[in-house]
């Protein structure tokens, strides 16, 4: 009797031991699962965020304008193929932010990308050639690096884009130049003569598309 009830013992203690094994790889194998998934998923999101950071700035390069009611506009400037006007996808590039109404023209310029040491001028330009009664707006020198930083003084220039400019009232071209290729003089009493003089159209940044300015003291 005593050895029989002890077969059962053992038999009893064998089958837990069993149940016991079995719950615990079947745990080891629900958490490995569960590694596998969030590895993918970390993946997935790694992969999602670098997609994001390469794409987003190349997006963002033509989100001209301004964005609601905001009276900051945005514009951005390309260097482009003089024969097809298609902005060349390597090339050099600047971007504006400016107030689109107040009593001056007022904005912050960066190029990036062009000819170090080189003097530019950012131009307001109206049409037709040279640009009879362009403005400029600043000038500035690129560095080594060929970047260039350009902050606006107050520059009293009417609306934009001004009356006998071939495009108004549509909108103002923005250029940035060669300094050497410009003729301005702010107290010119003949405005007509500011103009361009030089032409060097491969080096220089136009803008994405035309802005408008409203001077608040006119």
């Amino acid at each position: 009797m005593l050895l029989w009830m002890e077969k059962r013992i053992r038999a009893a203690g064998s089958g837990l031991q069993r149940k016991q094994r079995v719950k615990k790889e079947g745990a080891i194998d629900r958490r490995e699962k569960m590694k596998s998934t969030k590895s993918k998923w970390l993946l997935c999101v790694i992969t999602l965020s670098l997609i994001a950071f390469v794409v987003v700035p190349v997006m963002g390069r033509v989100a001209n304008g301004r964005a609601g009611k905001s009276i900051i506009g945005h514009l951005y400037l390309f260097q482009k193929d003089n024969a097809t006007w298609e902005i060349l996808d390597d090339g050099a590039w600047g971007k504006m932010l400016y107030l689109i109404s107040s009593p001056e023209f007022r904005f912050v310029f960066n190029g990036h990308g062009l000819e170090p040491e080189r003097a530019y001028t950012l131009i307001y330009y109206p049409d037709p050639w040279p640009g009879n009664g362009l403005i400029s707006l600043g000038e500035g020198v690129a560095n080594a690096g060929g970047n260039i930083h350009i902050m606006g003084r107050l520059v009293d220039t009417g609306d934009l884009p001004a009356p006998y400019d071939d495009n108004y009232p549509l909108g103002a071209k923005i250029w940035l130049v060669w300094s050497e290729d410009v003729a301005y003089d702010p107290d010119a009493e003949d405005p007509n003569t500011n103009m361009m003089v030089g032409w060097h159209g491969p080096e220089y940044l136009f803008e994405y598309e035309l802005i408008t300015f409203d001077d608040t003291d006119e």
